[in-house]
Parts: C-alpha cells; structure tokens; sequence
C-alpha cells in the first residue's frame, strides 16, 4: 500500500486574483467620485418641469453648484438667476464652488464669471456654457 502525498486543490491564479482586486479598486473610486455630500438639488431631481431649487437658496453675488443635473445657478444680482454648466471647460473637472462672483474650478484654479460664465482667470480659455432655466415665483426650474 502507497501513501499518496495530497496535492493542492487548483485556486485562482496570481493574474487573476490582481485584476480583481484592481476591478474592486476602480469600483470604489468610481462610486466614491458619484456621492453627494447633500448640496445636489433643493426641491426635487431637476430634470426638466421639476423645481431645481427656491430663489432664496441661491445667494446674490454667488450660487450654488447641483452636482446630479451638472448645473450651477447664479445670482449675479438682486432677482437675476443665471445658470451654466458645472463642467470646467480647461479640462472637464466638476467646478467646486461659488464665492464673491466667482465660479470655482478646484482643480487647476479657472474661475468664471458669475453673471455670464466668462473665464476671470486661467488656465480655462472658453467660457462655462450658459444653461436654460426659467424662474416662476420663488421656483427655479431647467428648462
């Protein structure tokens, strides 16, 4: 009678175990890089019909960025609303914020003008393209 030596059983191997960890990588960052941090729309989803926010949640001077609709309104003075894309047009980051009648871009410093979307400061050349929107009472809305 031999004794037979037990062999390992067949696993994934070294490529295979890489990749996957590389996918579930890639998954996290992804989700990561979609998650609201709750300053998305106001009063409902934003698509067309639907309020995206109430006047008095835009202040004058500067705006406020709705990340799911890729929108930023603007109030560049008292009971005007303006809105423009919130993709930077340098190289396509989401701008960060609206301050002191500027919009933002974090990620190589463009600013833009809040009352037309005009480039203030590089290294952005092209201005923010403007976006419809209609106001009704105290309800801005995407047009």
């Amino acid at each position: 009678m031999t004794s037979a030596t037990p062999r390992p059983t067949a696993g994934p191997d070294r490529r295979t175990v890489i990749a996957a960890a590389g996918a579930a990588g890639l998954t996290v960052a992804l989700a990561a890089c979609g998650s609201g941090d709750g300053d998305s729309g106001a009063a409902g989803s934003g698509s067309a019909g639907d309020a995206l926010a109430r006047t008095a949640d835009i202040p004058e001077g500067g705006g406020k960025i709705f990340k799911d609709q890729g929108v930023v309104v603007t109030q560049p003075s008292a009971g005007t609303y303006k809105a423009f894309s919130a993709k930077c047009t340098h190289q396509g980051c989401a701008v960060g914020s609206v301050a002191d009648g500027v919009i933002v871009c974090p990620c190589h410093n463009s600013h833009f003008s809040v009352a037309d979307g005009s480039v203030k400061q590089g290294p952005a050349t092209a201005p923010l393209p403007e976006q419809k929107i209609s106001v009704s009472g105290d309800e801005i809305k995407l047009a």
